[in-house]
């Protein structure tokens, strides 16, 4: 079509310039002509090249030529592979790419999904920006301060792109995830060194994505699916010699909260096939991994309807929970998966986040209850202390049923470990409303919190109904407040366990010394114990040093708000500490 396009300009060009007087394109005739005898000239020529046209050849000649160069090409030899020029760089060519991740653990499991792919079309990691051929930033975009992070990094990279030699590739940065779903017009049009915008559902696009880029042209593919979970994608680990791993077992939100952008960044909610969760923790298991945190946007809202669709199982809420939808019905649901899960090796511990409060209905507290290797540390976050606040945000609750479901939890769960997210200065939130999430925290005493002021997100319900009338100095007073109060309650939780054993796996050297170890207990509060002393095994019969990826029964004798310090006692297995401690307090389900 090329040639044929380049041959009918051609003709054009010949025709109207060499047969059409000058005078009628572009300079009025020197000499005065009458009017008729200028129709004249014209209609003169005007027959000489309608003559010239009709001889000519037609559309069907440069058809019909086109066809006998693709017969003969069919014939002789195949077409020159660059007919679609980028179709034969989808190779990265060993180009070096380096991962910069913002955000949530769920943006540390997609990297994994990204590398997997990349890695298949012959990329390599690094972890120099020096080096990197490719930089590709995974963003989150829940609060306005973690957009603002990435325009910051943007700005810094435009230095290290001015300062590559020339010969060297062209250094491709790209935009991905939450934040590119969200400004995908604004991160093109703000910041000129960005070559490709990817959402959250399209890194399989990844490769062709970068190849168009390699003739200096933009990209962007940020289309939500409805299907999408990369179950066919076998992350690869960013730290293959972790202890620890991030499962994926489910994609998006349905819960509409009016604060909220991820439903519109992430899209619907979408469940994984069991099976390929299975698979994938069977592998990991394997290659020696001691915990495995299951991902997602609303985890336990959990279903795969790929197993069987027409199981007539309603979606069953914690008392006195809501949602903006209709209940749903078939597939099978996180209880089932978590019995399953913790089913594959005894020895590896199970954690899951981030849930939501209403998806804790009692099959899946007694599914936590009764596995020892299901981890004993819930998320449950509250966002605020006073319901109506909380009919605002609409999370489907109110306060009394909040603090229902926390004191039905400890009742089956005595041990349980509890953390939270909370907001403050949420549109209309009135000093008194604030005191409620105060008198909230107080009365729950959380392990661990996350605690935030408000930021309004486009696209979300808040922005479209609401005011974000709370002055910045107040949402700041009032975030230092939520956070004296968390770290006097954390200290008071953490002091209380001293004394006490618990079970820890050795995650590594502590940050500050190789002399420690740090690792973290059933509640998920990070222990700090000695390194350098051999530790004996249960029994006593040996003793040896102790290693990454060791369950170490440990005795706390000191505390502060953020860790536990401790003596190691001795080595065990998961099943052997509890099945000998009696860790577990047995309590009829009602």
């Amino acid at each position: 079509m090329i040639q044929m396009q380049r041959t009918i300009n051609i003709f054009f060009k010949h025709n109207f310039r060499k047969q059409l007087p000058s005078g009628l394109y572009f300079a009025t005739p020197k000499r005065e002509v009458s009017t008729e005898h200028q129709h004249d000239i014209h209609a003169k020529h005007k027959s000489k090249f309608s003559e010239k046209i009709l001889s000519g050849p037609t559309l069907g000649s440069f058809i019909n030529k086109n066809l006998e160069e693709s017969q003969q090409n069919v014939h002789d030899e195949p077409p020159p592979p660059d007919i679609v020029p980028y179709l034969h760089e989808i190779s990265g060519l060993g180009r070096k790419v380096y991962f910069d991740i913002y955000g949530c653990q769920m943006n540390v499991n997609d990297t994994e999904i990204i590398w997997s792919i990349l890695k298949n079309n012959n990329y390599e990691r690094t972890t120099s920006l020096v080096e990197a051929d490719v930089i590709l930033i995974v963003t989150c975009a829940i609060r306005d301060s973690a957009e603002e992070k990435i325009w910051s990094r943007l700005n810094a990279l435009k230095g290290i792109r001015k300062t590559r030699k020339n010969d060297r590739p062209k250094l491709k940065i790209g935009i991905l995830g939450c934040m590119a779903e969200r400004l995908k017009d604004k991160v093109l049009n703000k910041n000129d060194s960005v070559d490709l915008v990817v959402g959250p559902d399209s890194y399989k696009d990844l490769p062709r994505l970068l190849a168009v880029t390699n003739n200096n042209q933009k990209s962007v593919n940020v289309l939500l699916s409805l299907d999408e979970t990369y179950a066919d994608i076998t992350p690869v680990r960013l730290n293959e010699n972790s202890v620890s791993a991030f499962v994926s077992i489910m994609r998006g939100c349905d819960n509409m909260c009016t604060y909220c952008i991820v439903p519109f960044t992430r899209g619907r909610e979408r469940s994984r096939p069991v099976s390929s969760i299975l698979k994938e923790i069977e592998h990991l298991s394997v290659q020696g991994v001691k915990e495995v945190t299951l991902l997602g946007q609303n985890v336990n809202s959990y279903r795969d309807i790929s197993v069987d669709s027409k199981i007539d199982n309603v979606t069953s809420l914690a008392s006195g929970f809501k949602t903006v939808y209709k209940l749903k019905k078939g597939g099978l649901r996180f209880a089932d998966l978590l019995e399953k899960v913790a089913s594959i090796d005894p020895e590896m511990r199970i954690r899951f986040t981030s849930p939501h409060p209403k998806d804790f209905p009692d099959e899946v507290i007694e599914a936590i209850r009764s596995h020892p290797n299901i981890c004993k540390n819930l998320h449950m976050p509250a966002q605020s202390g006073n319901s109506a606040v909380l009919e605002k945000m609409r999370r489907g609750y109110t306060r009394e049923a909040y603090l229902d479901l926390i004191k039905n939890v400890r009742h089956y769960i005595p041990e349980v470990g509890l953390s939270s997210d909370f907001i403050c200065g949420f549109c209309g939130e009135t000093e008194e409303q604030f005191e409620d999430t105060i008198s909230l925290m107080n009365e729950v005493q959380f392990n661990n919190a996350f605690m935030f002021a408000y930021s309004m997100r486009e696209k979300t319900t808040a922005h479209r109904r609401f005011k974000d009338d709370v002055p910045p100095d107040i949402k700041h007073s009032r975030l230092q407040r939520m956070i004296q109060v968390h770290r006097q309650q954390a200290l008071k939780l953490n002091t209380s366990q001293i004394g006490k054993n618990h079970l820890v796996l050795i995650e590594g050297y502590s940050k500050r010394s190789c002399d420690y170890f740090q690792g973290r207990n059933d509640q998920n509060i990070r222990v700090i114990l000695p390194a350098k002393e051999p530790v004996p095994l249960r029994d006593g019969t040996s003793l040896r040093m102790m290693e990454k990826g060791d369950y170490v029964s440990v005795y706390v004798n000191d505390a502060n708000s953020q860790i536990l310090k401790a003596i190691p006692l001795y080595l065990t297995g998961l099943e052997e500490f509890y099945s000998a401690q009696n860790h577990s307090v047995v309590v009829q389900m009602m």
